[in-house]
């Protein structure tokens, strides 16, 4: 087991990078299919329901916005779910839409399950178009004034591109118990490397490698700490966040759970991240704001993006099985 796992984590970390960038997310820790296709089936509960929203850059530009939803849920070992994203930016409002599938298994390494191996695959469409309409060029300047209705003299080929992508992944996990608990993850992206190019000439979008670790301690009967840190690359690019966030349990009065949760984010030379969030029950609701302090900041004048974040799980009743019943005293 040592040496497969050697041979997994290595697959996954020389793999050689090469063009094009995915989209990223602040709270990435609440959205767990886009982090890793082995997160599917992996909650306590049935079935999954996860939704993500970003807005950025709305100080800089047209903003950038970012919409996601994912369902998931498992039978046994096997862990299944759906989960797309619709993302558009800037002034041509060029929109990407993916639709991804993932599958998992969980293999227990140890009869109590304190710990397990999820390895899982990921399968799925991607859409990219931009509106060329949108756009101005500079042979639009008719040296005296610009001319949004004079022609641009551009030969587009096209405007709209649809491939297919596959990724894989895989997480281990150590837990004592839900308030001890380790967990690592490392998944790898666009590994067929799909054609992404408007024109003739193939622009091949780069395999996108994703890992991290979170854990989950107790400090005492109210508090946990959960710090987490990810590793992203794509390309030439690279992105490093590192944080945690404190977990504070609420006395409700009808003696649900309930807890709150607040943290604060670093994502290298670039932002940082405050992130607020509430549980209760199965529903979970965050929101998180990125505080921009990179070259664009002239620009953005220190203003990010704002994302929200909601989960619900739903539990099915399983009512418990009467074997027997005990007569009453009186017959």
């Amino acid at each position: 087991m040592r040496s497969f796992l050697s041979v997994l984590i290595g697959l996954f970390l020389v793999i050689d990078f090469a063009s094009g960038q995915d989209i990223h997310w602040s709270q990435f820790n609440d959205n767990q299919l886009f982090q890793n296709p082995a997160h599917s089936g992996h909650f306590d509960g049935d079935y999954r329901f996860i939704g993500n929203y970003r807005d950025q850059w709305r100080s800089v530009t047209v903003p950038f916005s970012t919409t996601a939803i994912s369902v998931d849920s498992k039978f046994k070992n096997i862990g299944f779910g759906i989960n797309m994203f619709n993302d558009q930016a800037g002034d041509g409002r060029f929109r990407t839409v993916e639709v991804q599938g993932n599958l998992s298994y969980a293999f227990k390494l140890t009869p109590d399950s304190s710990h397990v191996l999820r390895p899982g695959i990921n399968f799925g469409l991607n859409h990219r178009q931009i509106n060329w309409d949108a756009l101005y060029f500079d042979v639009q300047y008719t040296g005296y004034v610009f001319n949004p209705a004079a022609p641009n003299f551009e030969n587009y080929q096209n405007d709209r591109k649809t491939n297919a992508s596959f990724g894989a992944g895989f997480l281990y996990e150590y837990r004592k118990n839900d308030r001890f608990k380790i967990l690592f993850g490392s998944s790898l992206f666009n590994l067929n490397r799909p054609n992404q190019g408007f024109y003739n000439t193939e622009v091949r979008r780069a395999i996108r490698s994703n890992s991290f670790v979170k854990g989950t301690f107790e400090i005492n009967e109210k508090w946990d700490i959960i710090p987490s840190i990810q590793f992203s690359a794509q390309d030439v690019y690279r992105n490093l966040v590192i944080g945690a966030s404190g977990k504070y349990y609420l006395n409700h009065p009808k003696k649900k759970y309930a807890a709150l949760y607040g943290g604060i984010w670093y994502r290298n030379k670039d932002a940082a991240n405050l992130s607020f969030g509430y549980d209760f029950a199965d529903l979970f609701v965050g929101i998180s704001y990125d505080i921009n302090f990179s070259k664009l900041v002239p620009a953005s004048q220190a203003r990010g993006g704002i994302e929200f974040a909601v989960r619900y799980i739903i539990k099915k009743f399983k009512p418990r099985k009467v074997l027997h019943k005990v007569c009453p005293d009186y017959i």
